[in-house]
């Protein structure tokens, strides 16, 4: 299928590994510009490389760490020197946050502002350019915890907000010709990843889970995350503002 991404721009902020570099290296086979932004200088370096080899073009990357600068300054700062975006893909959080159900309203906060509350901040400095040329795709990395309640409370509940968030903001833009939308992953794993680790130290719970919460009987994959995202970046996607797309091995 023909995605006509060719020449588009894209931003992808939490690009340096697992789904995050999986979607800015799908972009770029598209033939998609990617800035990516990560907080690993060695990883983003690698990162480059593997762009240029996948499609030679004016990549860029930017080593910042979203909870540790100013968002919206870091959003200014890319389009300063990258000019406006096509596309905007946000992935950012997790769940390696508090989980105490009754913590402080500060835990909950920074598992707020890890999970939504950053790409929120830098949206109200990335879109507007969207609305005023009247196209753009947005497109933030969710969870199905989101949905399922489960695990972490603070993850699950910031996760929650996200997709609220993409919904009403999405309905919002709708005939502005821009699409918000959401990917929500399952359990996907990759090297240095949570499952990943387990599925060596502890097989046994590995097993135990999948039997229990994935009809599909195994781990997601970065790429079948990435596929759904380079899909929703096109303009193929232009039916669906707000829509919140589950890619999640039938999660029960």
């Amino acid at each position: 299928m023909e995605l006509g991404l060719k020449g588009k721009t894209a931003l992808v902020v939490g690009a340096s590994k697992g789904i995050g570099r999986q979607i800015a290296l799908s972009l770029a086979t598209e033939g998609v510009q990617v800035t990516g932004v990560a907080r690993s200088a060695d990883l983003l370096k690698s990162l480059t490389q593997e762009l240029v080899a996948t499609c030679p073009n004016d990549h860029a990357v930017f080593q910042a760490d979203v909870m540790l600068e100013e968002p919206a300054g870091l959003a200014r700062k890319i389009l300063d020197e990258r000019g406006d975006m096509d596309i905007v893909v946000h992935n950012v959080g997790g769940s390696l946050v508090s989980r105490d159900p009754l913590g402080s309203i500060e835990e909950w906060h920074y598992a707020w502002q890890f999970n939504a509350g950053a790409s929120v901040a830098m949206n109200h400095v990335l879109i507007p350019p969207m609305l005023k040329r009247g196209s753009g795709r947005v497109i933030h990395i969710s969870s199905i915890s989101a949905v399922m309640l489960r695990g972490n409370p603070l993850y699950a509940a910031s996760k929650a907000f996200l997709n609220a968030y993409v919904t009403t903001v999405g309905r919002a833009l709708a005939p502005k010709g821009v699409v918000m939308a959401a990917v929500m992953p399952g359990a996907v794993s990759f090297p240095g990843s949570y499952w990943d680790n387990y599925q060596t130290s502890d097989p046994a719970r590995c097993n135990d889970f999948l039997s229990h919460h994935q009809a599909v009987m195994r781990f997601g994959s970065p790429q079948e995350i990435a596929d759904v995202v380079t899909f929703l970046a096109s303009e193929r996607s232009s039916f669906m503002q707000g829509a919140i797309v589950p890619v999640d091995g039938a999660n029960m």
